[in-house]
This record gives C-alpha cells, structure tokens and sequence, in this order.
C-alpha cells in the first residue's frame, strides 16, 4: 500500500524592500516643508510650497537657462595648479573632481536663449565653496573675450561664497583683477553683460566683476555682499537690521536691478537682452 506525500505548501513571497537614495527628501530651510528631490527637478529646484530657492549645479543652471545648455565649453580642461604646494589642496580638488564630475568651480560655454546665441559663465557652491582660485578668473576671461570678439551678450551665474582661494595665495587675488579686466574689455566694445546672484555671493567674486554687470539681477533670498553678516555684526558689535544683504535688502538700497524667481530667469533675460542688443552688430 502507498501513501503520496503531501507537499507542502509554497512559503509566501516577501514582497522586496525599495531602497530609499539617502538624499531623496529634502527639508526646506525656509518652511521645514519636506520635498523630494524629484518634486525640486520638476520646478527648477524652488520649494513648492514657500518658493525658497535651493543652490543649483553649474551644469544643472544652464540647462535651466539655456536652450539646449552648454552648446561648447570654455576652458574645459584647465585644471589648477598648486604654486604654493598647500597641504592636502591636490587631494582635495582631485576628490571634488571626482565627486562632482567637475574640473573647477567655474564652468563657462556657448549657449543659446530662444534661439540667441550668448556666452555663460556658470559657478558651483558644492566646489570648495565656487570659490574664485587661477582657472576661475581664466574661464571667466577667456568667456568675456569670447564675447567680446564674437559681440555675443555675456551671463554670469553665480553661486560663490568662498571669494579667493586661500590655497592659491596671491594667485586667486590675482583673478579680481582678471576678471575685472575682461568686464572693462566688453563695456570699451560695447557687448552686453548680466549677472544673476545666486546664494550666496560674496566675497572677491562680490568684489570684482560679480558687482559690474550692466543689469545685475538677485534670486530671491540670495546672501549678497563682502564680509557675511556674522563677522559684520562681530565687528560693529550692533544688531544688523531685518534680512540684512539679502537680494531683498539689496534692492532696496540699489545694489541690484531686480530681483527675479528662478523660474521666470529666461524669459527676463530674454527681455533684457532684446532692448540690450538692439543696436548691437
């Protein structure tokens, strides 16, 4: 006599976890809203619900503002040196190089806004900071003579909170001068140059050519000026007044033209540069 074993049942299928990216949700700074970062992709990375403007990318920045971003960079493979052999400086901007895919703080190339062609100059927080060392000032140079030979409008973007880099010495200082220059060599031929201020801008950046734009626009809420407010209020030894150096502040006090959300940036440029280049040939 045989007996057919009885099988046993399948054990239930566990259902797979979803791994969560540990940078997925965001926390607004502002509201203390949290965001996901693909809600952030899909409105220029600005907070939905209280409109405060998160740092963008240089990269990430001109594809917002240019057509089909950056047609041709500038300078792509300057790389800087280390003239004073600072410690841990090669290291340091090897990692960061590696991290975000970036050879500087600085990125500057050809582009197009609705079909006009324009050259931009683009800086990046999450590198040291977009602090100003020897391969900023030369990209930013090398962009306003491209301008100026080729009589394009010049846009800076910039997100600098580091000013001159300390591990380049006398180098990076060198570069206010620099880019200075290459402003004055646009103004002498005539070609248009706007600046946007992200936050923050401070610093040599603020200092030099960051200040000269012939229309300098502020994203909402940027930190904008010189020495922050902690070392002012370090300094004086008084309380600084409500929302001090903020874009807000700024243009009340007529150190910057405008103050535009992030999400109307092309079109206003686009204005500006159509009564900016009328007469331009």
């Amino acid at each position: 006599m045989f007996f057919r074993r009885k099988r046993k049942p399948p054990p239930p299928k566990r259902e797979s976890k979803v791994s969560v990216p540990d940078d997925f949700w965001v926390k607004c700074p502002k509201c203390e809203s949290i965001v996901s970062n693909l809600d952030l992709t899909k409105t220029a990375r600005v907070c939905p619900k209280c409109g405060y403007h998160f740092r963008m990318g240089a990269y990430e920045y001109a594809k917002l503002l240019f057509d089909n971003g950056i047609e041709r960079e500038i300078g792509a493979n300057l790389v800087s040196a280390d003239p004073l052999s600072f410690p841990g400086y090669g290291e340091k901007m090897e990692k960061y190089r590696k991290l975000y895919g970036l050879k500087d703080s600085s990125v500057a190339g050809m582009g197009r806004i609705y079909g006009r062609r324009v050259v931009g100059f683009f800086t990046d927080f999450a590198f040291l900071g977009g602090s100003m060392g020897s391969v900023f000032g030369e990209k930013f140079y090398r962009a306003a003579h491209e301008a100026k030979v080729k009589r394009l409008p010049l846009i800076a973007v910039l997100f600098s909170g580091g000013g001159a880099r300390m591990h380049e010495g006398i180098f990076s200082l060198m570069q206010m001068v620099k880019t200075t220059v290459g402003v004055i060599e646009l103004e002498e031929r005539g070609v248009p140059y706007i600046t946007i201020l992200g936050d923050p801008t401070m610093g040599g950046v603020m200092a030099s050519f960051a200040a000269l734009g012939d229309v300098i626009i502020a994203e909402p809420g940027a930190l904008i000026g010189f020495a922050g407010p902690r070392v002012i209020k370090q300094t004086i030894g008084q309380d600084l007044p409500p929302g001090f150096q903020r874009s807000e502040f700024q243009l009340e006090h007529g150190q910057v033209d405008m103050v535009i959300d992030r999400r109307e940036m092309k079109r206003t440029v686009a204005r500006l540069l159509d009564m900016m280049t009328s007469g331009l040939k």
